[in-house]
């Protein structure tokens, strides 16, 4: 999965945008996937200005497995699908 694949399967189960963000850095209250290029992938919840259970992955579709999984284990946006 790219991370494309990953935006159109977020956007077709309903699941909001302000939920997370794929350009990296410390956006409020976010799950978040970046890519740091030769360093790999990271995965992680942006919470006060720290990345918050992060993980890292050397592939893009590993990342983004990941992600699916680690969002849609959350209550909160279980819970505001948009229908």
């Amino acid at each position: 999965m790219t991370v494309q694949q990953l935006k159109e399967k977020l956007t077709a189960m309903g699941v909001p945008e302000v939920f997370y963000s794929f350009d990296g850095g410390l956006p409020p209250e976010k799950f978040c996937l970046a890519d740091h290029g030769k360093l790999g992938w990271q995965v992680y919840y942006s919470e006060r200005g720290d990345a918050v259970n992060s993980k890292w992955f050397k592939e893009e579709g590993e990342a983004c497995e990941y992600f699916l999984k680690f969002i849609t284990s959350d209550d909160v946006v279980m819970g505001n699908l948009e229908k």
